[in-house]
């Protein structure tokens, strides 16, 4: 058996200003995506959907080919300069043909300048290619539905965890089904819909209601005989036409089955949609609760700003506020600002330094804006930003933030970093000195994703509506392309499981 195995990993935020060329879907600053033995060597025996299907290979005694690793960190539309050369790697592999079965790890919001169904396109590519050999596909639970992307694979999997602590887990049911295709014990069958329902980001958690017990059930669906049942709660800062919620169940050779299965899931995620709608707090107003609070760390979340949904992560919104209302002992990461690191590091560790920090990145497509800010410190610290995730989330995978520094204020230490990463692994932290847990408050340039390596440090919890491109009021988001109408943007807005 000889299996190609790619990743191409992009989640799109179609109002963000961050640029997505080429070289951001490398591992690090001056490299290229890693291709054929650099890439099993970068994400064997990682918690990721890739490192599933290397190991789900090799176990199966199959010859393998990791074409391409390709992901990059959320940001604005895909350069159609780096699409076209990701997806010609993934082709020319497709086109040396001899495969029994392709397993690609998708995003499934990634948006070209040209397309707005990245992950269909390609998979429209590999078919005019090869029309015939199995495919399965690991999608994000952020993915963003389209026909081709269900319909053109034999077998779909999305995770089921947000924070996303199962991508290994997604990567063994998208590809075990695949397997058992290939080795004649399964015949996969689909059902998929979408609902016109677009879920607020803050209320996605799995960990919280509604989506915990709607992904607990999916999982039961796969322990009562489904092959995989994906609730897809999609990515919003998305102005393409099917951002939002949908659902796709895989049975073993029994379509009625699949389709009972998605009507039930979807039903629940309708049911709840009151659920899925999250209310704001004033700035102000959560900076001065988190003063209160005496259980610490307190993490105060800039949800506005957050890379993992293409945030510019230089915003200072939050961070002013700490200043002006005298918060003390506070971690803050992370501001990106490559220039104001440069000039930390001519300084040196040591070094008093004053710096315009942050407000560098023009927000075109938001009503708002942020300033830079003046910060005034030490230089503490001088890092590559080198360090590998401790987990649980993507355990063991590489992550690289650039040449970052500290700056200390005396009541509040700053990171500065020069490559957008989203500080879900304690190891973000303590790889720039900071020990969360010796921190009164804790300032993280993020939404859900933290609860993944630093939820468990966290003595009380501050959402901070700060400012930023994957703003949380969605009144701000000027949606053009979206489906209309569409709940909870919209008025009177009806489903019904009879109508797909």
């Amino acid at each position: 058996m000889r299996l190609l195995i790619a990743m191409m990993m992009h989640e799109t935020n179609t109002f963000s200003p961050v640029p997505t060329d080429l070289q951001r879907f490398a591992l690090g600053p001056g490299e290229a995506p890693p291709r054929g033995e650099a890439a099993i060597a970068a994400f064997r025996g990682t918690g990721t959907a890739t490192g599933a299907f290397i190991d789900l290979a090799e176990q199966a005694g199959a010859e393998f080919e990791l074409a391409l690793g390709a992901h990059a960190a959320p940001s604005g539309l895909v350069f159609d300069e780096a699409y076209e050369a990701i997806s010609e790697v993934i082709l020319q592999a497709v086109a040396r043909g001899g495969f029994d079965g392709i397993l690609l790890d998708l995003h499934g919001a990634m948006v070209s300048q040209s397309h707005e169904d990245g992950e269909g396109e390609l998979l429209r590519r590999i078919r005019a290619i090869d029309p015939k050999t199995p495919i399965g596909v690991a999608y994000d639970m952020h993915a963003n539905v389209y026909t081709d992307m269900v319909e053109l694979a034999q077998t779909v999997a999305g995770y089921q965890t947000y924070p996303h602590v199962d991508m290994y887990g997604t990567g063994v049911r998208a590809g075990t089904a695949l397997l058992k295709l290939l080795q004649g014990q399964a015949k996969p069958t689909t059902a998929w819909g979408r609902l016109p329902m677009i879920p607020h980001i803050m209320r996605q958690s799995s960990l919280d209601e509604p989506n915990r017990s709607i992904q607990a059930r999916a999982q039961q669906m796969e322990k009562e005989g489904a092959l995989c049942a994906s609730v897809f709660t999609g990515f919003p800062h998305a102005d393409i036409e099917n951002a939002g919620m949908s659902v796709v169940v895989v049975t073993d050779n029994d379509p009625a089955l699949a389709q009972r299965l998605r009507d039930e899931l979807m039903q629940m995620a309708w049911d709840s949609r009151a659920q899925w709608v999250y209310e704001l707090e004033p700035l102000a107003a959560s900076v001065a609760r988190a003063k209160t609070l005496t259980e610490y760390p307190v993490m105060l979340l800039d949800h506005y700003d957050n890379a993992a949904s293409g945030g510019t992560m230089d915003t200072t919104a939050l961070l002013a506020e700490v200043l002006r209302q005298g918060l003390r002992n506070v971690a803050v990461f992370a501001i990106f600002d490559p220039q104001a690191v440069q000039e930390a590091i001519a300084a040196g560790v040591g070094a008093q330094v004053r710096l315009q920090v942050g407000g560098k990145m023009a927000m075109p497509l938001m009503p708002h804006r942020s300033a830079p800010i003046e910060l005034s410190g030490v230089v503490k610290l001088i890092s590559n930003g080198k360090y590998r995730n401790k987990g649980p989330m993507s355990q063991g995978a590489r992550q690289n933030m650039g040449q970052a520094v500290v700056i200390d204020t005396g009541d509040v230490e700053v990171a500065l970093i020069s490559r957008h990463v989203e500080p879900f692994d304690v190891n973000a932290l303590l790889c720039l000195g900071i020990d969360p847990t010796q921190k009164s408050f804790v300032v993280l340039k993020s939404r859900v994703h933290w609860r993944a390596g630093l939820g468990h440090l966290a003595g009380a919890t501050v959402e901070c509506a700060g400012a930023g491109a994957c703003t949380s009021d969605y009144s701000e988001l000027q949606f053009k392309k979206l489906r209309r109408p569409i709940y909870p943007l919209d008025a009177g807005v009806g489903w019904s499981k009879d109508v797909h």
